[in-house]
């Protein structure tokens, strides 16, 4: 076959067949070829061509074709479930019997209350007060209750965003109590759900795809190193501390404070817990039905150190306690978001980076959990309930919120099936509001360090960064400099214009053909070289290919 001439030439044959020919016994196999001839397809105009590109592109779903020929008021309850995704009748569950009942009021006993004492490390993560973890936990959930399609993902504050938050917020505000500073946070959240929702309503979530996986684990666990240094201040009880995040900055400050920033009582109670929780997530992971005693020891540990600090008063001896927190529901902060002035910037810039995080946290946590249950997440309307919740958040005191994958796996483990894990959720926190939180006016902070210390361990994934660097030394390079998102765009470009191929070779006694790599045995055909795109050919590869 010479270099200018290339024929296609599709040839199939008949799958084998067994006849039975009158009263005989004999059976015989066909075995014949078809020749096809490659078509021309119908021609289309310009137009035609530029609105089929789109429709592909940002509605391959056809949204809209559920809405045809259906009458005004069918067209209504259509819509109405497209914005309440939850009404439908696989995503809310009701209890067919009082044991149910039970059973999910033992899961909430067991395990909501208990998540809520993170809400108050991780609102301190983003240097916001502790009620404000709460403020995020009890209407965020709810609102994604009613427009959400996952059934299993939690809603609140995470450690990886709350610290994105309080790092962004505080380079542009340095005065982190001031009231300035707490409209800021409220602005961003703002402008995250404007973000979030604008991508779903626009059917962009196809971006959140450039995010490589590999990028969101070295993310991860450079969050997680980033995390556990800055929680060595309320573990040792230093009052003079660096709010940079670099681990220079921090072990310095450390080490500056060794002889008189270092208080042996906080040492003793947040080491104490540290062992304790780091000794029941080992249990847990060793035996997988003893995960509920993981899942109560931040609880246990919370209140008898609180009970220790009081009965001790060990406040008066150095050990920084949370002191006052404000009970009652979320006040409005709808007067409190920066729509003017030099803070306007600050908060759209700090709204876009935190949103798209969020959002592409509380993607990969959805797929995850509907890929292991066999259901559809749709991407789109998840952005549009993410976007939704964000923006009534900023408007009811709280700040950025997303999927929880922790709180998500333990719902999974206890077995709920919907969304309505959510809203018994925010009634949780809405009786620790009203009811609970004077009572942890003696919590420590250095349990609320350990606490966040051994949440964020998890976020180092050492084997799957083996795994990366087994299977893709460039993944594994961009896992490894994920916080330079140059590096992970540059890889998906690399991709795209130099696609993977492969060699294809005959498996001997067969008419299958597999790339020669990986089976040896297959065999090249004289004179012809038969390869396998792993890629659709367009204009940014066509001459490597070529070539």
């Amino acid at each position: 076959m010479s270099q200018r001439t290339a024929e296609v030439i599709a040839e199939t044959r008949s799958d084998s067949s067994s006849r039975r020919h009158g009263g005989g016994d004999d059976n015989f196999v066909t075995d014949l070829p078809y020749m096809h001839r490659v078509g021309t397809p119908p021609k289309q105009s310009l137009f035609q061509e530029i609105k089929h590109s789109l429709m592909e592109t940002f509605f391959p779903d056809r949204p809209f074709g559920k809405f045809k020929d259906q009458s005004g008021s069918r067209k209504f309850v259509l819509a109405l479930q497209s914005l309440f995704p939850s009404r439908n009748s696989e995503a809310i569950w009701l209890p067919d019997s009082p044991l149910q009942v039970f059973a999910f009021l033992r899961y909430v006993h067991e395990d909501d209350l208990n998540y809520h004492f993170h809400d108050f490390a991780y609102a301190k993560l983003a240097y916001l007060d502790p009620w404000y973890g709460l403020y995020a936990s009890f209407v965020a959930p709810l609102v994604y209750a009613f427009t959400g399609t996952s059934r299993d993902i939690a809603i609140g504050p995470v450690a990886v965003v709350s610290l994105l938050l309080g790092s962004l917020l505080s380079s542009e505000i340095s005065d982190t109590k001031s009231h300035d500073y707490l409209r800021l946070a409220f602005t961003a959240t703002f402008f995250a759900g404007v973000t979030q929702l604008v991508l779903g309503v626009c059917r962009l979530g196809f971006l959140i795809d450039f995010l490589s996986h590999a990028a969101i684990v070295g993310f991860m666990a450079g969050a997680a190193i980033t995390i556990a240094l800055q929680q060595l201040k309320g573990l040792l009880g230093i009052k003079d501390f660096t709010t940079k995040t670099d681990i220079v900055s921090v072990m310095h400050s450390v080490w500056s404070n060794v002889h008189h920033g270092w208080n042996w009582q906080t040492i003793l109670i947040g080491l104490s817990f540290l062992i304790f929780l780091l000794i029941t997530k080992y249990i847990a992971k060793r035996n997988k039905k003893l995960f509920w005693v993981s899942a109560i020891s931040p609880m246990i540990s919370v209140v008898v150190s609180t009970f220790f600090v009081y009965i001790t008063r060990a406040d008066e001896k150095g050990v920084s306690i949370v002191k006052h927190i404000k009970s009652g529901v979320n006040p409005s902060s709808a007067n409190e978001i920066f729509f003017s002035g030099k803070y306007l910037g600050a908060g759209v810039r700090v709204g876009i980076i935190s949103g798209m995080v969020a959002l592409t946290e509380a993607v990969a946590i959805g797929r995850t959990f509907a890929t292991m249950k066999d259901y559809s997440l749709d991407g789109n309307k998840e952005m549009v309930a993410m976007g939704t919740m964000n923006i009534v958040g900023s408007l009811t005191s709280c700040y950025v919120t997303t999927g929880s994958f922790s709180q998500s796996a333990v719902n999974f483990m206890v077995g709920c099936q919907t969304a309505v894990s959510n809203i018994v959720m925010s009634i949780v926190v809405l009786l620790t509001l009203l009811v609970i939180t004077p009572l942890f006016k003696y919590t420590p902070n250095a349990v609320l360090a350990s606490i966040i210390i051994t949440t964020v361990v998890n976020l180092v994934n050492i084997e799957a960064m083996f795994m990366l660097w087994k299977i893709d030394k460039f993944d594994f390079v961009a896992c490894m400099g994920a916080f330079f998102v140059a590096i992970s765009f540059a890889k998906i470009l690399l991709q795209v214009t130099r696609p993977r191929t492969a060699v294809l070779g005959k498996l001997p006694g067969t008419t299958v053909y597999r790339n020669i790599q990986q089976y040896p045995k297959a065999a090249q055909i004289a004179g012809m070289l038969i390869i396998r795109i792993d890629s659709a050919i367009y204009f940014s590869n066509s001459n490597y290919i070529k070539e």
